[in-house]
């Protein structure tokens, strides 16, 4: 019981962490380009866990290589896209939005794995859709932040999709660096030869480098070690039901903080949205999710490594 009520507790601190972060990351990337900050957040994220565990190169081989950068490439353009969308909109639509790969990986396991789809995945996204109507409707409108924003659950959701197909069986620990490194990779592409504002520019203050710090060390790399140890002891579904928390963490911080008001609109749709995610997470009785290779359990629709 001890032990689950600090898994517990760990869990709902690294929701809270990546929450903060969404709010965080909105200040800093208006004081650096957000390929810049994305850059030495994966890099730092990337490198701290090859330090921690550098006896992981001996997985590495051309399939496993090959299967890492793909998956990487995935989330480094989910991670661009979420952050351009956190760019032109605020940090609790971005968490309201960035939530939706909960509701949208098994219809993509669906449609590409041909896995049979739940009744209450249909009802999540049923609720999703409504509650992002409600946002979008409300005045928020379908521009580029908006597009962007949808892309970025996408492409997280089709990312989960392709490592729930790849990873039994694997590393999962040299399978994440693989993925950090080439995101690392793909935003540093994007520093130096954005064509709007070429060249890597470093933060212009403490501040910022801190963001950073604080989004590569906690929201990534020790994120990545409570969720694993986490999922060791508990459920696979809980854990995700304590992580959906996340965006329920960002617009809390962003309004303490001053950063934004929620309109009634924001607060009935972001609420659909978080239901959405409870019913699409909520394990069905007597079933409990575990991977292939049995020793650790999958979590259906979530990947540590989103955030």
């Amino acid at each position: 019981m001890k032990r689950n009520s600090l898994a517990v507790f760990a869990l709902v601190s690294v929701a809270a962490s990546w929450g903060f972060a969404f709010v965080w990351m909105k200040d800093a990337i208006e004081r650096q380009p957000y390929f810049d900050f994305l850059a030495l957040r994966f890099t730092i994220a990337a490198v701290l866990m090859f330090a921690i565990r550098p006896q992981l190169i001996r997985h590495f081989n051309r399939n496993f290589m090959v299967r890492g950068v793909l998956l990487g490439l995935a989330l480094g353009l989910g991670y661009v896209t979420q952050t351009i969308g956190l760019e032109l909109s605020t940090a609790a639509i971005t968490g309201f939005f960035t939530g939706l790969y909960i509701v949208l990986t098994p219809v993509f396991a669906w449609l590409l794995l041909r896995q049979v789809v739940a009744k209450k995945v249909l009802l999540g996204v049923i609720l999703a859709t409504i509650g992002l109507a409600t946002i979008t409707l409300g005045g928020l409108g379908f521009d580029v932040g908006t597009f962007s924003l949808l892309a970025c659950a996408i492409l997280f959701a089709l990312h989960i999709v392709g490592l729930g197909r790849w990873s039994p069986g694997r590393d999962t620990y040299a399978l994440t660096v693989v993925q950090l490194a080439t995101v690392a990779v793909v935003c540093w592409i994007g520093a130096l030869f954005n064509t709007s504002d070429p060249g890597f520019q470093s933060p212009p203050d403490t501040d910022v480098w801190n963001a950073v710090l604080f989004c590569a060390v906690f929201a990534t790399a020790i994120a990545f070690f409570v969720q694993t140890w986490a999922q060791s002891i508990m459920d696979a579904s809980r854990v995700a039901i304590i992580l959906t928390s996340e965006v329920i963490f960002a617009a809390l911080f962003a309004v303490m903080l001053g950063q934004e008001v929620l309109s009634l609109r924001t607060v009935i749709g972001g609420s659909l949205m978080v239901v959405a995610m409870f019913v699409v997470e909520w394990p069905t009785k007597g079933k409990i999710q575990q991977s292939d290779a049995g020793s650790n359990p999958v979590v259906p629709g979530y990947d540590p490594m989103v955030h």
